[in-house]
Order: structure tokens, then sequence, then C-alpha cells
């Protein structure tokens, strides 16, 4: 008999006990006597057998104790992106707390996170729908196990998913701005839509097919036309929320006769990178252009000047969506959660 055929039933009649028994010494090893658990187990070597299959076992069980979190980038994403990284480890505190296991699942490819997702031992999924969420939910949607989503670019009401206040959070943004004093204002966009770089008009922001982005932009404007500042004074430049697009905007809207002294930049990542930008051209921040971001993440207050930010409640975030996958229970409607003004040092009135 191979090696690969070996059963718990060829150990059991091997060592000449039941196969109850056999099977206790695996999963129940303090109900056999010891001497009869010892003679099991040196059966079980010597026919190399390595014990019953743990995902086997699981899956009868119907609970694994475990939480997959997923997103349609590559692996790197959770590690790379300050929010994913900030919003992680806001999860793993929580799961820690309970002992709950956490599986990073992940792919850019459809094919491969489709794979992924089906094959993920996890009891529930926290979805990270920055980008691709329609096909995020359709695909976690066929495993039919519980799942909340995060920052979801839909409006479907029939999803379950936690969000932050991105309209109301923009506005305090913008305001916080016009009542330093300033009046040339200039937007650098998280994606508003697929495959897209570069300046976006009013029309852009109204077909956008990422609310978050969308609704950050209507913020702003709402905020701004309270002091007399129209949509069209504030150009947009539509980044992919990394270097090379945002310094590409960054050199699009400087490049203007007239150039801003505030940017409103819709992620902390964007604005860090335009803090850089700004300094390696010789620029000072606040003094010569203010920078405000979005997020809330730990860089933000690490940098010199700080980072005045609309911050998210990352524990909180975490917390409401790790009980509501262990506990299956989904919120009946989308919850909407507040974001806090943090002011540092990277915002003041513009010179005079």
């Amino acid at each position: 008999m191979g090696k690969g055929t070996i059963r718990l039933a060829d150990v059991a009649k091997a060592a000449g006990v039941s196969q109850g028994t056999a099977s206790n010494v695996f999963s129940r090893p303090e109900v056999v006597r010891e001497e009869v658990r010892e003679h099991v187990l040196e059966t079980a070597k010597r026919l190399g057998y390595a014990g019953p299959s743990l995902t086997g076992r699981l899956l009868r069980a119907g609970k694994v104790n475990a939480i997959g979190v997923a997103a349609v980038e590559p692996l790197a994403y959770f590690f790379d992106d300050p929010w994913a990284r900030a919003l992680l480890a806001a999860v793993s505190q929580v799961c820690d707390a309970s002992g709950t296991g956490l599986a990073l699942v992940s792919a850019k490819d459809r094919h491969k996170l489709d794979w992924n997702i089906k094959s993920a031992l996890v009891d529930g999924f926290i979805l990270l729908c920055v980008e691709g969420g329609e096909k995020l939910v359709q695909l976690t949607r066929e495993r039919q196990l519980p799942f909340i989503a995060l920052a979801l670019n839909d409006d479907d009401p029939s999803i379950s998913s936690i969000s932050v206040d991105n309209l109301g959070g923009a506005a305090v943004a913008a305001r916080h701005l016009a009542e330093l004093g300033h009046r040339r204002f200039a937007v650098l966009a998280t994606e508003l839509s697929e495959d897209h770089v570069g300046p976006v008009g009013i029309g852009g922001i109204e077909r956008a097919i990422y609310s978050t982005s969308r609704d950050r932009a209507l913020g702003y404007w709402q905020a701004l036309e309270a002091f007399g500042i129209s949509r069209q004074e504030v150009p947009i430049y539509e980044t992919i929320n990394d270097k090379p697009s945002v310094e590409a905007g960054l050199d699009f809207l400087f490049s203007a006769p007239e150039r801003p002294t505030a940017i409103l930049a819709m992620s902390d990542n964007i604005a860090l990178l335009t803090v850089n930008w700004l300094r390696a051209r010789g620029l000072s921040v606040p003094e010569d252009i203010s920078v405000i971001g979005f997020d809330g993440v730990p860089e933000g207050g690490m940098v010199e000047p700080g980072l005045t930010t609309m911050a998210q409640p990352f524990a909180e975030i975490a917390q409401r969506a790790v009980r509501a996958v262990l506990d299956d229970a989904m919120p009946a409607e989308r919850e909407v959660i507040d974001v806090t003004l943090v002011v540092r040092g990277s915002t003041a009135a513009p010179r005079q």
C-alpha cells in the first residue's frame, strides 16, 4: 500500500484498535490511555500517516475562526498603500483581541482572485473596495459567506457596507482652508473612472463611477461655493494615487498663470507626495502652499510639518467590520461614519 493512500482506517486496523479510538488519538487525545495513544501514533508514523485533514475537519465543523481581507490588488497593496496598511493594522488588533486568524486574499487578475476567494479557508470577508468593488462583491457572494464592504464605490443598498462621510468630510477640509483666507484652490483627486489620468471637468465629476472620489469633489465644491468660489475656478486633476500621476498633476496645476495657494488632496498619500514635490522645488509648506489630505494615516503625523487631514476612525471601522463578519450581523443599510479634522502644520493662512 503506497503512503499516499493510507487512511485512518488502515492505521486503526494495523494498531488493532477501533477507528473511533484512532480518531480520538488525533482529535481528542486526552480521552485515550497513554499507552494506547503512543501505540497508535507509532503505528501511524510507521505507515506514513500524518493525521486527518485539518481542512476537512474545519469544514465539517463549519467554523475556522478566521477572516479574509480581500482586495482587487496585488498582495503588496496591503503593505504599500498607507490607507490599506492603517486599516489592516486596525483589523489585526481587533482579531488579536478575539483570537481570530486573518488571511489576505488578493490578486489583480480576475481569475486568480476568483480562485483565491473560492479557496480561502475563512468564516467571512472584509472587502476593501477602493477599486473593483463590484467585481469583488460578485465573487465573494458566490462563496455564500458573510462579508462587509469598506470604501464601496456603489450605492447598492443590498450590499452590507461601512463607509466614511466623504462628502461631509471634504466640505470640512475645504472650509478649513477657506476660513484661513485661501481663495485659489486646486484638487488632486483619487480615481474617478477607469484608465484615466489627467484634468477633469465638471462633467467628469458628475459621471464618475467611483463614488468616494465623486463625493469628495462634491464636498469641496459645496463648501467653496459658500465663499463665492465657483466650481469652474477649482481645477481638478485625476491621479491613480501614485507618485508619477501625482507629480504629473502638480506639473499641470503649477504651470497655470496663477498658481493655487492651497491643495485639496483626496488621500494622505497624495498629500504627502505633494509636500515632497513642493519642497523639491523650493516651495515651503505651509508658508507658500497649504496642503490638506484625507484619511488620517499614521505617516501624516510623522512628517515635518505634520499633515493636516480628515481622519478616518480606523479602530472603530475595524471593530464594526470584524464583529459584523464573525457574528454574521450585517448592517441592514450602509453605515456612514464621520471623519474628524486634524489640524497640523501643513495648513496656514496664505501669504499677503
